[in-house]
This record gives C-alpha cells, structure tokens and sequence, in this order.
C-alpha cells in the first residue's frame, strides 16, 4: 500500500477527487498527509473533515529561503511516512535539489496539453492560440518546470463562445477524473500513460 501526500495551496478540488478515489475499495494507496503552504487553504478544512492528517507550512516566515522552506517540507513528508508525493494545485516552484530526492515518486497536474503552454494562464493562452482543442496533462515532477513524463492526458474542445474561465470550468471536470485515473495505476506500479478523450 502506497502513501501518499497531497500538497495544496487552495481549496483542493483535485484534493477531494483523489481522497475520493483512495477511499474505493482495492486501491493501491492510501492518503497519509494533506498539506498546504497557506493557512487559509480551504483544502486543509475539507481534509481535516474527512479525517486525513494535515499540516500546514507556510512559505512566508522563511522570506527567500527556499532551502530551508523544503528542508520543512522534508522534514513534514518523512514525518508521515510519505513515499508518493500528488501536486495538487501548489502553487510554488520547487527546487531542483527537492525534485530530485522525489524522482518518480512525485506527480502534478497541469492544466494543458503539455508540452504546450507550460506555466500560468494556461487557458487564455490557448484561445489566444486559436487551438481548437485543449486539456490537462498529469506528469512525473522533475527539475524543468511543467516538464517530464507524460502519465496522462485528457482532451477538451475549445468551443467558439469561450473565455478563460468556460474553458477553466470544463478542464477542471476533467482534471477531475484524469488525475485519480493516473494514481491508481502509478501506485500499482503501472506508469503506462491515460489518455482520456
């Protein structure tokens, strides 16, 4: 049975749906740790709510010292006996020296069909493209921001009417069922990649 730890920094819509998919019967993993760089994160309440252990570390006491930030995070990680590690809307860029001691055992959801349209405003980038199609993406973490292996992709039509936030709302459905797709077969071993249509 894998451990998992999910990091948040807002409500934790994604959150929810994985807790939702480890609690069926025959999972592979188990939630141990919901955790969230802000206090406020209404995600930590939803988790507190169903029982799942919390912490919170917030990054703003440690000013610019991102080393001692995830020296804590480590700390509360291994603290809770964590071997995989679920981004989840965590709105902070980690290290390459963090990444790197969470090789293959780290994933994030990103919300477009990468490679494309790494970053923010994901979704205002991709009607400013023209793109007819758009989407999220789940992806092993590592040092390149928004970059390695693809473990699934789920697709959306941009339709002619869209602005930002219609085509956030329909994404968001899908991150909703790609994302616990792709943990369950990553904690079985299988990194065989999703592709949702």
């Amino acid at each position: 049975m894998r451990r998992v730890a999910i990091l948040i920094s807002g409500g934790g819509s994604n959150m929810s749906t994985l807790l939702d998919s480890m609690g069926e019967a025959g999972h592979p993993a188990r939630p141990v740790l919901v955790l969230s760089n802000r206090p406020e994160a209404g995600g930590i309440a939803r988790a507190a709510g169903r029982g799942v252990p919390t912490a919170v570390v917030d990054h703003r006491p440690f000013g610019g010292d991102r080393a001692a930030f995830e020296a804590e995070l480590q700390r509360v990680l291994a603290g809770h006996g964590a071997d995989i590690v679920c981004l989840a809307g965590f709105m902070r860029v980690l290290t390459p020296a963090f990444v790197e001691g969470w090789a293959g055992r780290m994933l994030n959801i990103h919300p477009s069909l990468l490679p494309k349209y790494r970053g923010l405003h994901t979704h205002a980038r991709a009607l400013e493209a023209g793109d007819t199609e758009h989407g999220c993406t789940v992806h092993e973490v590592t040092p390149e921001l928004d970059d390695g292996p693809v473990l699934g992709q789920a697709r959306v039509p941009v339709l002619p009417a869209d602005v930002p936030e219609t085509l956030a709302a329909r994404v968001l459905t899908m991150e909703h069922r790609l994302y616990p797709a792709v943990l369950r077969r990553y904690a079985a071993g299988d990194r065989t990649p999703v592709f949702l249509p």
